[in-house]
């Protein structure tokens, strides 16, 4: 299919958006959608407030809309020529150079409130001040004249603990996308919202690596004292979600609330699970379950008092994407939707969700209400089971273990899966990767603050029964032995989640020492230990080890961390 993503600017170079929506509409014999006549909306609609913005030094604006309904935003969005309508209704957008997050690309401002709190490293990569200033100066300076959208919503749907944001954009689609993606006030909040986190999103701003002391011309600047974040130089509204993700991952930790990067759904009886789990480990299909109900899919808070969602949307991959194994995601991709870098047929508009010639990181963005078993709003109880995916190469890991509440939070700082060959450029042979939090990258703190929190959680509820999956291969690595079947695994995700995992017995593994089940219904007894699996038993011992080291040796790297925790871990000689 030939890649399509723009339209003929030239009828509408020197105009308005607003004059531009109303000739086009006059064109066909109607008039501006105005749905309530009365001055305040119509002066909405047109562009004719500022909404304070004058606050944050942005002056000698353009039209600034405000909340504006999603079919005026991608009315927007396509008269500026920022993407196409999908046959499905989908808005589709390219995002040019950047097609996914850009880690090397984000800063933290390193300001006295915050310094001594931040986990510096390759992931919180310190800015000063001044520098972010010097942005902060470029970006108002660059604004003046040009038109902006104002999203302001919630993050975090429990009403007790949620945090006010205000997302100013350039481009009308990814207005769309954070109108989807987070809480949407009602008319009422609108009129009393306060904004506890702001983010302003310019990327047709290209920053200067010279003179703004950054690494290329992309920037994600977050200032913690001022609850402010800046983007520029890249149109990937990735960047956008994961940024207020990080703010919630430092202020959340002070309200005594665990931060998660985790899926969460719920069944009938309210028992609530918890889905972690790196890229490629199952995390979207295994939480996507028709006999449950979603309460999100991505982030989520743990509270004295349960679960909750942090957004209000979905953000999921769409490549490969098939209705026969993905019915609920499939069915989203409606209007309202925005869909990244998903080439569709220059005729028809048909996407071909097979095509990753722009990137294997096509995504659509959409409100979690466009899934049918949706919990709203999003919230849950405490969590009745929580699961560890690990898409293991090297064949070691049982295809479910148990683990106890010490085990839980150094596997939970250790976030393990395995890359193999084919993922990622240079990767010949199964490779260990570890993400403290299965998140490190959105992790401002210590990792030990985090499992701590964890740690409390699960001692204030010993119900809480944790489990590490492995998703990846059994009876050999990568390339000779195979990959868990997928029936197998959702079996034994099932009897987790539903209990019936609870009586059974269990033996512990002899050298990384968590539980392996004797007999799990439905599922054959030969798969669940796994050195039973390999043909050659020393074999196994010795792949064993040998990811047992890679385990210990990236455990090493964490600071205060209590001594039973790092004893939690596998045993090497």
């Amino acid at each position: 299919m030939d890649s399509v993503n723009t339209v003929d600017r030239s009828d509408y170079q020197n105009i308005s958006i607003p004059s531009l929506i109303n000739k086009r509409l006059s064109d066909q014999g109607q008039d501006f959608p105005v749905a309530n006549t009365g001055k305040y909306v119509e002066r909405r609609l047109q562009g004719d407030l500022t909404y304070g913005l004058e606050n944050l030094g942005l002056k000698n604006l353009g039209h600034v809309y405000h909340n504006l309904p999603v079919p005026i935003l991608i009315e927007h969005a396509v008269a500026r020529g920022e993407g196409v309508l999908a046959s499905n209704g989908s808005l589709c957008v390219k995002t040019g150079k950047y097609t996914g997050r850009s880690p090397h690309d984000k800063f933290i401002v390193e300001e006295a409130n915050s310094r001594d709190e931040i986990h510096w490293s390759k992931m919180n990569v310190p800015i000063p001040e001044e520098n972010f200033d010097r942005l902060c100066r470029r970006v108002r300076s660059y604004i003046q004249g040009r038109d902006l959208y104002i999203f302001d919503g919630f993050v975090g749907a429990d009403p007790q603990r949620r945090f006010g944001v205000r997302i100013i954009n350039e481009l009308a689609s990814q207005n769309l996308f954070v109108h989807q993606l987070f809480i949407r006030p009602t008319d009422e909040e609108l009129q009393t919202h306060n904004s506890d986190f702001t983010v302003i999103a310019v990327p047709g701003l290209h920053g200067d690596p010279e003179d703004d002391g950054i690494n290329s011309e992309a920037f994600i600047v977050l200032h913690l004292s001022k609850r402010l974040v800046i983007i520029g130089g890249s149109k990937y509204a990735g960047e956008i979600k994961k940024s207020v993700f990080s703010l919630m991952n430092y202020f959340m930790t002070k309200a005594d609330v665990l931060p998660m990067h985790c899926a969460a759904n719920v069944d009938d009886a309210g028992n609530t699970a918890l889905f972690f789990g790196l890229s490629g480990t199952g995390k979207t299909t295994l939480s996507a379950d028709p006999d449950r109900y979603l309460i999100g899919d991505d982030e989520h808070g743990w509270s004295e008092d349960g679960i909750f969602n942090f957004e209000g949307g979905c953000y999921a991959k769409t490549i490969a994407l098939s209705r026969e194994n993905e019915p609920q995601i499939w069915d989203a991709i409606r209007f309202g939707s925005m869909m990244e870098n998903v080439v569709l047929d220059r005729y028809t508009r048909i996407p071909d969700y097979n095509d990753g010639s722009l990137t294997e990181n096509t995504r659509v963005a959409y409100p979690i209400d466009y899934i049918p078993n949706a919990v709203i709003p999003s919230v849950g109880g405490h969590p009745k089971t929580i699961l560890f995916l690990a898409a293991d190469a090297f064949g070691v890991l049982p295809p479910i273990s148990k683990l106890t509440r010490e085990q839980a939070m150094y596997h939970f700082m250790s976030g393990y899966t395995s890359k193999v060959a084919g993922t990622e450029r240079g990767i010949k042979e199964p490779e260990a990767t570890f993400s403290a939090g299965f998140g490190k990258c959105f992790l401002p703190l210590e990792a030990a603050i985090y499992a701590t929190l964890l740690g409390k959680r699960l001692a204030d509820h010993p119900e809480t029964n944790v489990y590490l999956v492995n998703t990846g291969w059994s009876g050999g690595v990568y390339g000779v032995g195979s990959r868990v079947p997928i029936k197998y695994t959702r079996a034994l995700v099932s009897a987790a989640v539903n209990g019936d995992l609870d009586n059974v017995k269990f033996h512990e593994h002899p050298i990384f020492k968590i539980w392996v089940p004797d007999a799990v219904p439905g599922v054959p007894t030969e798969i669940l230990d796994p050195v039973k699996t390999w043909s050659d038993s020393q074999e196994y011992e010795k792949q064993a080890k040998y990811l047992a080291k890679l385990f210990v040796d990236n455990f090493s790297k964490y600071v205060n961390v209590p001594e039973e925790v790092t004893a939690a871990g596998p045993l090497v000689d």
